[in-house]
């Protein structure tokens, strides 16, 4: 005997159970994606963006219906002409309108904004107390699905992929436990 190990049985120790190493890869695999899908829709949230998704085509072709856009906070000061921003269309309203500043009449307080597919001007004025912030990013089709991910149903989804992601380890390690007892008693029978 040399002191060296024998590799068999180097070798023997190393294994898995196929279903335990499937079950294990696959839940992990799933729980990836699903942190890499949320992560566009929150951490730019802790950076003090809000993220909306447009709903009419009032700015298209620069912003289509369904895009997912990134607004900024900023002072309505600092905003520019031809700048795009979010605003409440009224005080007490839940409705955001993203528009292209025409004006931004700073003594006043409020924007003159007209949205790119439309003819003419707002009507009314956006006020300071109703902005937002400025578009700084604005990404095509992918807010129809930030607002299913987001929505009721994209809960519901995550909930199912993080049960399934843990039905899949406890899986895992019984399929583990079943394939060491086996080998134990396969390696018992051997001596």
């Amino acid at each position: 005997m040399t002191g060296k190990p024998d590799r068999k049985k180097k070798k023997e120790g190393k294994r898995r159970s196929s279903a335990a190493l499937f079950c294990n890869i696959f839940g992990t695999v799933m729980l990836v994606a699903l942190v890499l899908v949320c992560l566009p829709l929150t951490v730019p949230r802790l950076f003090g963006y809000h993220i909306y998704t447009v709903i009419s085509g009032s700015m298209e072709p620069a912003i289509p219906t369904g895009s997912l856009v990134y607004i900024q906070e900023m002072e309505p000061e600092d905003v520019e002409a031809d700048d795009v921003i979010a605003f409440y269309g009224a005080k007490d309203s839940a409705s955001i309108i993203t528009h292209r500043v025409v004006e931004n009449r700073v003594l006043m307080g409020e924007f003159i904004t007209k949205g790119d597919a439309n003819q003419t001007e707002d009507m009314n004025p956006a006020s300071y107390e109703n902005f937002i912030g400025k578009v700084v990013k604005s990404y095509p089709e992918i807010g129809e699905i930030a607002q299913i991910l987001t929505g009721p149903e994209g809960k519901v989804i995550a909930g199912g992929v993080i049960a399934a992601a843990v039905v899949l380890q406890i899986l895992a390690s019984m399929f583990e436990r079943r394939y060491e007892k086996r080998r134990k008693g396969k390696m018992e029978e051997a001596e």
